[in-house]
C-alpha cells in the first residue's frame, strides 16, 4: 500500500526576483525607480552646488520684498508698495479669470458651432466650417495681436465723444462706451441690505437647480416635460425684484461719463483683456466645436429617427437624446482643450494683460533675479490648476459613463 504524500514546499529564494515570472516585473520596476531616483536626486544637488557656487542659493524669502511696479488690472488691492507675493496674487487671480471666462465662452461657442455645421442649411454649415478652419489653421498669437489691433485702431478714442460735434456716441442708453482705451460698463456699488441681497439670489439659483433636477426626473419618471425655462425666470426675478425694493435698493450702478480727456466712472474692461478673451473663445471655441461634431456623428442614427418616430421635435431630440450620448464621447478631448486654454492664457504678454507670467514669471524674475525659483513657482501654480482641471473633469466624465449592469 503506497501513501501519496505532498512534496516539501520550498521556501522564497532571491533567484525568483529574477527567473520566477510572479516577481520578475516587479523587480523590474523597482530597480528602475531606484534608477531614475538616483538621477533625479544627482541632478538636483549638482544644480544646487552649481548655484552655491555661483553665490545663488535657492532662497524665496524674494516673495515678501517690496514689488515696486504697477498693475494695470487688478481684482485684489494692492499697489506698488506690496509686496512680490502679492503681485503674484493679483497675477494668478488674473490668469484665473481669464481662464474661467474663456472656458464658458469656448464651450458655447464651440457647441453652437458644433451643432450649426451638422445643419442641413448649406450656408450655415459652410460658415460654420470657415470658422472653425480658419481659427485652427492660424496660430492663436496672430489672432490675439490681430483682434487687438482692431479694438485699439478702429475704434473712437474718448475725446470723440465730447465736443460740440462729438463723431461717436455711446450704447445702450449712453451706458456703455466702446473706445480705444477699452470698453466702459456700468459697475455695480453695493450699499446697505446688499448681503441679504446676495443670500436670497444664492437662494434663487438653488432653487433653479433644484426644480431642473426635480423636472429631469418626472420627465424621465412620467414623459412629462416641465416649463423649465419659464418657472427658471420666475424662480430668479420674482424673489430678486421683491428682495431689492424691499431692502430700499441695496444695488445700485456707477456709470461711465466723460470727464476731461477719458471717461469717469463706471468699470473699464481693458483692450488687452477683451482681446485675449475674444481670441482665446473663439480660438478653442474652432476645436471643441470638431469635438461636439465627431460626438454627435457618434450616435447611431437609429436614435434620432426613434426620437422623431415618437414625435420629439429637432431642438429636443438634440438636447434629450443625442447631446446626453455624445458627451461619452466629447468630454475627453474636451479635457485637453480646457487645459490648453490655461496655459495659452500665458500668452497675454503680447498685448500688455497683467497675468501671472506677466508679474511673477515676468517683472519679478527680472527685477530680483531670482529666475529659477520664479519659474518652478510659475510650474507648480500651471501644474495645480491642470490637475485640478483635469481631476473634476474626470470626476463628471466618469458620471456619465454607461455604468454596466
Amino acid at each position: 500500500m503506497t501513501i501519496a504524500v505532498d512534496p516539501p514546499k520550498r521556501g522564497f529564494r532571491l533567484s525568483q526576483l529574477i527567473y520566477d515570472t510572479r516577481y520578475r516585473s516587479i523587480t523590474i520596476q523597482v530597480i528602475a525607480l531606484i534608477l531614475i531616483a538616483a538621477l533625479l536626486t544627482f541632478l538636483i544637488v549638482n544644480l544646487v552646488q552649481n548655484l552655491h557656487a555661483l553665490g545663488k542659493d535657492i532662497d524665496f524669502t524674494f516673495l515678501s520684498s517690496r514689488a515696486g511696479y504697477d498693475i494695470n488690472q487688478m481684482l485684489i488691492p494692492y499697489d506698488n508698495s506690496m509686496s512680490h507675493g502679492r503681485a503674484a496674487l493679483v497675477g494668478i487671480a488674473n490668469t484665473m479669470l481669464i481662464a474661467v471666462l474663456g472656458c464658458i465662452a469656448a464651450t458655447i461657442i464651440g457647441v453652437l458651432a458644433g451643432v450649426l455645421r451638422l445643419s442641413k442649411n448649406w450656408i450655415v454649415a459652410r460658415l460654420m466650417t470657415v470658422y472653425v478652419e480658419g481659427f485652427r489653421n492660424v496660430p492663436l498669437l496672430l489672432w490675439i495681436l490681430l483682434i487687438y489691433a482692431l479694438f485699439t485702431e478702429s475704434t473712437p478714442s474718448p475725446r470723440d465723444f465730447g465736443g460740440d460735434n462729438p463723431t461717436a456716441s455711446m450704447w445702450l442708453f449712453d451706458t456703455i462706451a466702446v473706445t480705444n482705451r477699452g470698453v466702459y460698463i456700468p459697475m455695480p456699488v453695493w450699499g446697505p441690505g446688499s448681503t441679504a441681497l446676495v443670500v436670497i439670489l444664492l437662494a434663487s439659483i438653488v432653487g433653479i437647480l433644484a426644480f431642473r433636477s426635480f423636472a429631469r426626473k418626472r420627465q424621465a419618471a412620467t414623459g412629462q416635460i416641465l416649463p423649465v425655462f419659464w418657472v427658471s425666470l420666475g424662480l430668479f426675478f420674482v424673489p430678486s425684484v421683491i428682495a431689492y425694493y424691499a431692502l430700499g435698493k441695496p444695488l445700485t450702478f456707477s456709470y461711465p461719463e466723460l470727464g476731461g480727456f477719458n471717461f469717469q466712472g463706471g468699470l473699464q474692461v481693458r483692450n488687452s483683456f477683451t482681446a485675449l478673451w475674444v481670441a482665446l473663445s473663439l480660438y478653442t471655441g474652432a476645436f471643441i466645436a470638431e469635438n461636439v461634431r465627431a460626438g454627435i456623428m457618434a450616435v447611431s442614427k437609429g436614435q434620432s429617427e426613434a426620437a422623431f418616430a415618437l414625435g420629439l421635435r429637432p431642438n429636443r431630440t438634440m438636447s434629450l437624446v443625442i447631446l446626453p450620448q455624445a458627451l461619452r464621447v466629447i468630454i475627453p478631448p474636451l479635457i485637453s482643450q480646457y487645459l490648453n486654454l490655461t496655459k495659452n492664457s500665458s500668452l497675454a504678454i503680447a498685448v500688455g494683460y497683467m497675468d501671472v507670467r506677466a508679474t511673477l514669471g515676468g517683472i519679478t524674475i527680472n527685477q530680483t533675479g531670482r529666475e529659477l525659483e520664479g519659474i518652478l513657482l510659475l510650474a507648480a501654480f500651471y501644474l495645480t490648476v491642470s490637475l485640478s482641471i483635469s481631476t473634476v473633469m474626470n470626476i463628471y466624465n466618469r458620471g456619465i459613463m454607461l455604468k454596466e449592469r
